[in-house]
């Protein structure tokens, strides 16, 4: 148990907002932010295949965000794995 009970609030404030900004700030990305093409707004209005329960199926461009994030862990995977390797770490 800590001293001061106002830390524990504190540490919670500290990771929970950032959390919840993180979460807008990725679904705003999702959203919004887009490969623009010259033929994006007729792959948005296609529709390829309907489902049973009336969803649509469209091939929409992927979203930028994701991209980076896609990336961002292979990055970050290839470069943990080659660091622990030259370095001798144990995993």
């Amino acid at each position: 148990m800590r001293l001061f009970g106002l830390s524990n609030f504190q540490d919670i404030m500290l990771y929970l907002f950032p959390t919840l900004i993180f979460m807008v700030v990725f679904g705003v990305g999702l959203a919004f932010s887009r490969f623009r093409g010259a033929d994006n707004k007729r792959r948005e209005s296609e529709v390829i295949y309907r489902f049973p329960a009336g969803i649509e199926d469209r091939n929409a461009p992927f979203p930028l965000v994701m991209t980076l994030i896609i990336a961002g862990t292979v990055l970050w995977a290839f470069f943990y794995i080659l660091m622990h390797g030259l370095l001798g770490v144990k995993i």
